[in-house]
């Protein structure tokens, strides 16, 4: 924790999923897990800023370029200036059965 009381800029967080844009792999109110100084690589599921917004997504980088997948196809993949537009990458979903746990990173 810091001085002021709250989380320092690497220290893992949880935010709650919100939407269906990436389902199957994360319904509507799952919890995941980000760590802010998380490896960035391709195929990667990241929290990542668009449009002056947070979004969740897979990133896919292709030919030196990078974008932000959906696992749902009824949304639109959407292209990003650079890697300095990810917040964190998700570690880890809270909340499944302990035969059920993945990591993601």
């Amino acid at each position: 924790m810091s001085e002021t009381g709250g989380c320092s800029a690497s220290e893992p967080y949880a935010l709650r999923v919100l939407g269906d844009s990436m389902l199957p792999e994360f319904a509507e109110g799952s919890v995941i897990v980000i760590d802010p100084a998380g490896a960035i690589r391709d195929g990667c599921y990241v929290i990542a800023t668009h449009n002056d917004e947070y979004i969740f997504r897979q990133l896919r980088m292709v030919d030196d370029k990078y974008y932000l997948q959906p696992l749902n196809d009824l949304y639109d993949t959407v292209e990003i200036s650079g890697l300095e537009q990810i917040s964190g990458v998700i570690s880890q979903q809270a909340g499944r059965r302990r035969k059920d746990h993945r990591r993601y990173d």
